[in-house]
C-alpha cells in the first residue's frame, strides 16, 4: 500500500482527497503542521506528495525545495494558480506534475497511479511489496530505498517478503525456514541467521540501520518506527 500525504489548507479539498484516494486502498496522512511540513514528512516517510502552492507560513515553493533536499519522492502541485510562471516554477522547484483547481478526483487518480508507476517501475502490484518507502521486488531480487537499490538471493528475498508481508509483527525462525526451505528439518538455525545477517549488511548500506529487529525466542520484524 503507497502512502501519500496532503499538504493542502482547504480542509473541504484535503477529506475529498482522502475520501477518493482511500477507494484507491492509498494510505492516506493530511498535513496538520503548516509551520514544519519537513518535520511532518520525516514522521509519515510518504512514497508521494500531494502540494498546494499557497499555504499558512510558507508557501508549496518552499516546502517543495525543502523536501528535495532530503529525498525524491513524487510531488504532485495541486493549486488554484493558472499562470504559466507558477508551473513553471513548480518544474524548478522539484515537483513532478502539476494539476489545476478545480479538478475532477479521477484525473487526480489517474495522474497518481501513471507518477508512481514511473517512479517505483511496477506493473502488477502483486510485483512488489513495500513498507514506508522500501520497496521489495522478490520476483527482480531487488530491495530499494529511496534512490538506493541492492540485489538479493533467492533466500533473501524469501526472508524479507515475509517479513514485509508480517507488516512490523514478529514472525517466528520456524515460520521462515519453511517458507525458505518448505520442511525446517533439512536447515538449521545458524544458516537463517547468516541470511539475516547478510541482508542486514545490504540494508545497512543503502541507510537503513535496524530495518530488520530480533526478539530473543520469537522471532524477527522490520522495524516500522524507525528507518534512519
Amino acid at each position: 500500500m503507497f502512502s501519500i500525504m496532503i499538504v493542502e489548507d482547504d480542509k473541504t479539498i484535503a477529506t475529498s482527497l482522502k475520501a477518493e484516494l482511500e477507494k484507491w486502498q492509498y494510505d492516506i496522512h493530511i498535513a496538520t503542521d503548516f509551520n514544519d511540513i519537513t518535520a511532518e514528512f520525516l514522521a509519515v516517510r510518504p512514497q508521494m506528495v500531494l502540494l498546494d502552492i499557497t499555504l499558512p507560513a510558507f508557501n508549496g515553493y518552499h516546502w517543495c525545495q525543502e523536501i528535495r533536499k532530503i529525498s525524491e519522492v513524487p510531488i504532485i502541485f495541486i493549486t488554484s494558480k493558472t499562470d504559466d510562471m507558477d508551473m513553471i516554477m513548480a518544474i524548478q522547484m522539484g515537483a513532478d506534475d502539476y494539476i489545476q483547481k478545480p479538478f475532477q478526483l479521477s484525473i487526480v487518480v489517474a495522474k497518481i497511479q501513471a507518477l508512481l508507476r514511473r517512479t517505483y517501475d511496477f506493473t502488477d502490484q502483486e510485483d512488489f511489496l513495500t513498507i514506508d518507502q522500501v520497496i521489495l521486488k522478490p520476483n527482480d531480487l531487488t530491495v530499494s530505498y529511496q534512490n538506493e537499490t541492492a540485489s538479493l538471493t533467492k533466500n533473501e528475498a524469501k526472508i524479507l517478503a515475509v517479513l514485509f508481508n508480517g507488516k512490523g509483527k514478529f514472525i517466528s525462525r520456524d515460520r521462515i525456514m519453511k517458507e525458505l526451505w518448505d520442511d525446517e528439518s533439512f536447515i538449521d538455525g545458524n544458516t537463517l541467521a547468516v541470511n539475516i545477517t547478510r541482508v542486514r549488511k545490504k540494508l545497512r548500506e543503502m541507510g537503513l540501520e535496524d530495518f530488520i529487529l530480533t526478539k530473543k525466542g520469537v522471532g524477527y520484524a522490520v522495524n516500522k518506527e524507525q528507518m534512519d
